[in-house]
């Protein structure tokens, strides 16, 4: 890969693209809605809010704001439980990471999840230590779909006037549709619980199929 070809920076979801939650994510929610509505809705609805914070997604299914937080409080609890146990990389996420730093590509985690929780699932997969920058949805006023989360990673990478060499990988249309308001190329990352139909409605520049094939993909190369 010349240098023409490579990424100034990519930019990565981190729940679906990155870690592969989709189990913990359920089993809470799941527990969650047993807890205070003493049923649970059909996970679809759950699943795709997928990419949005945690308060968002929970106050759907609340009768009022203070429930909601009630909600939160249960769900972020019990996950803590066990989230370490559950959580595992993506197969080939660290080699991924690993050869784009190699190639003096700046890395980002571009997420929904809070601080805490972001830093904690990405220690857990192994991946903290290859990552240049975290930016979470408690660290903006505006999260996904909104692009504030992706403009801040330009700003901390300088990157603002080379947004053609910069991609952001995601599962979700959130993702898709926050870096394409920032500007910067997006790529659909299909091993996660969207549909690439979903993800299409989007127009992502490029659809991967596993997160080796980021590695397939830069600024000097076809879409």
């Amino acid at each position: 890969m010349t240098s023409s070809t490579r990424w100034a920076a990519v930019l990565f979801d981190l729940d679906g693209t990155l870690a592969d939650t989709e189990a913990l994510i359920l089993r809470s929610y799941r527990f969650t809605m047993m807890e205070h509505l003493g049923e649970v809705p059909p996970e679809e609805r759950f699943l795709s809010t997928m990419g949005r914070p945690l308060p968002i997604q929970i106050r759907a299914f609340a009768e009022s704001d203070e429930q909601s937080e009630r909600m939160r409080r249960t769900y972020v609890e019990y996950q803590r439980t066990i989230h370490d146990d559950m959580v595992t990389s993506f197969p080939g996420a660290g080699n991924v990471l690993s050869t784009l730093r190699g190639h003096g590509t700046r890395l980002a985690v571009v997420t929904s999840k809070a601080t805490g929780i972001a830093r904690r699932t990405l220690e857990c997969c192994g991946l903290l230590g290859a990552i240049d920058y975290i930016i979470c949805a408690n660290e903006v006023s505006e999260p996904k779909p909104h692009p504030e989360s992706v403009e801040r990673a330009l700003t901390e990478f300088a990157l603002e006037t080379r947004r053609d060499e910069v991609v952001f990988v995601g599962d979700s249309p959130f993702d898709l549709q926050a870096g394409r308001a920032a500007g910067v190329r997006t790529a659909a990352a299909l091993w996660g619980p969207f549909s690439r139909e979903v993800l299409n409605l989007e127009e992502p520049d490029y659809h991967l199929t596993d997160i080796e094939d980021v590695l397939g993909t830069g600024p000097g190369l076809a879409t």
